[in-house]
């Protein structure tokens, strides 16, 4: 699959607000450390590409994570379920392309309590659209994920996502024009 880099240049200042059927979450996008990142998450943001989509997977106090398109017509019933007749696999859907991974350029790839990270497959430059939010601090991950923002506000809306659950929106507060 194709590498793409965004055209959105991050300025630093960027905050997403993921709101969610559970509540809004607020994260400090790092702009500076993960910029293709930040620049492809803004982009997927302002196109609607999250909205409607469902949380897929839940591993307690591992991480909750999201933004497979493969769930966006499914129900949550159908998603937190984990699979349903007539659907591709959730956890496989990505936007049409990849993008480079950082965190082997990130000074601060950190996997702090809700930290916000790209999934990805065996491939370190595979991610895409899919992204997880950490219950807690998964070290363990930082030497093969890039972390792209923290969370500075709605960390108790995290502990209450489960599969199913729905991303409503994704809006970037700040965003360059």
């Amino acid at each position: 699959m194709a590498l793409y880099t965004p055209e959105y240049q991050p300025t630093g200042e960027e905050i997403a607000v993921i709101n969610t059927s559970k509540g809004a979450i607020r994260v400090q996008l790092a702009g500076a450390d993960a910029p293709i990142h930040v620049g492809n998450f803004v982009e997927l943001a302002q196109k609607g590409f999250y909205d409607g989509l469902k949380f897929h997977r839940y591993v307690p106090g591992f991480v909750i994570q999201g933004g497979c398109p493969n769930t966006r017509e499914a129900t949550p019933e159908q998603v937190a379920a984990g699979r349903a007749a007539g659907f591709a696999p959730f956890g496989t859907g990505n936007p049409g392309y990849s993008i480079k991974e950082e965190y082997t350029t990130n000074p601060n790839n950190k996997h702090e309590d809700g930290a916000l990270a790209m999934a990805r497959s065996m491939d370190p430059n595979s991610a895409g659209s899919q992204f997880y939010l950490c219950l807690g601090p998964q070290h363990n991950l930082d030497s093969g994920y890039t972390v792209f923002g923290q969370t500075i506000e709605g960390k108790d809306v995290i502990g209450q996502l489960r599969a199913g659950d729905v991303i409503e929106s994704v809006t970037i507060e700040n965003a360059a024009a």
